[in-house]
Order: C-alpha cells, then structure tokens, then sequence
C-alpha cells in the first residue's frame, strides 16, 4: 500500500525532512506500530530507483521523513519547497547494519575500550547511520578526518560527528 502528500520541506538542525501525520500513517500501518516505520520513497517522482528509508516517531503519532541529500538532489528540492512525496510500506524491510565495519574503524575501536563501551551501547540505528556514513568516505583524508572525529566523541569528549553533536559517547 502507498500513499501520496504534499508537504513542506523542513529542518530540524542539518535533517531536512517532511511531516507525515497520524491520519496518513494508518493507512499504511497498524495502528498499533510505534517504531521506525521503513518504507520507500519518491519526491517529485524522484530518485527514478526509490529511496529505502525508515520515517521516524515523533512521539504524537506523527512521523519525520527525513530526506537524504541524494533524494532532494534528483527531486531537485530544497527546504521550504512544497513536494509530493510517494510512500510505500516497505516490507521487505531487513533490520540492522547493511554495511560492514571497516577494518580501520574496528581496529581503531578494539585499541580504545572507552570508544568501544560507547559503540557496543549505540542504538542498532545510530550504529547503522554511522557505517553507512563510513561506506561512503572514499579518500585517506576523509577517513583518517573522520575516524579521528568518531573515536573522539565516541571516547566520551564533545564533538561533531554526521552533522550533529555528540556529547558522553552518544
């Protein structure tokens, strides 16, 4: 099942995202569900290969559907844009990491306990946002820039990781 909405594009510190509410989540799930909703998504029509991604609780029974640079660059959207976005239940959803610790993270976590406490007591979704973030590093510079930055925040200190804040390891 789908559905389509117009709405505003948002943000929510450096998240662009888009406002699914209440009465449009029930016609996709159970009314019961209160978890990440994962589903498929197109705005504008747009990426041509859908969008896997899971809309999160806002905690009133709405949802945020944050929107991925990569989809507002094929939908050719910015925040404050009207859009229409396509949404379709993804059942076919698997949980958990779908990339692989690189070798250079694992090692630099397996020589500091403090980072490696920090890691094992991340959410399973905050550690799947980080080694998806890691999968696309590409240069030795951006992976030595942000492996410093994880065992930084992840070590306890404050710092910025992914566009937002770290503060005690989380």
């Amino acid at each position: 099942m789908s559905l389509k909405l117009f709405s505003e594009i948002k943000i929510i510190g450096v998240n662009p995202y888009v406002l699914v509410e209440s009465e449009e989540i029930v016609k996709l799930v159970p009314s019961d569900w209160k978890k990440p909703i994962p589903v498929i998504i197109q705005v504008n029509g747009q990426p041509e290969q859908p969008w896997h991604i899971n809309m999160v609780p806002v905690g009133n029974g709405d949802y945020y559907l944050y929107l991925h640079g990569d989809v507002r660059k094929a939908s050719n959207t910015k925040v404050g844009d009207t859009v229409e976005v396509e949404i379709t239940f993804d059942e076919e959803y698997k949980n958990g990491p779908q990339h692989p610790m690189p070798s250079w993270f694992k090692e630099a976590l397996d020589k500091e306990s403090s980072a490696l406490k920090n890691w094992e007591a991340l959410s399973p979704s905050r550690k799947k946002e980080v080694l998806r973030y890691f999968s696309w590093l590409k240069s030795e510079n951006a992976i030595q820039r942000n492996l410093e930055k994880a065992m930084k925040v992840l070590s306890g200190k404050t710092g910025r990781l992914m566009g937002r804040e770290w503060k005690k390891g989380i």
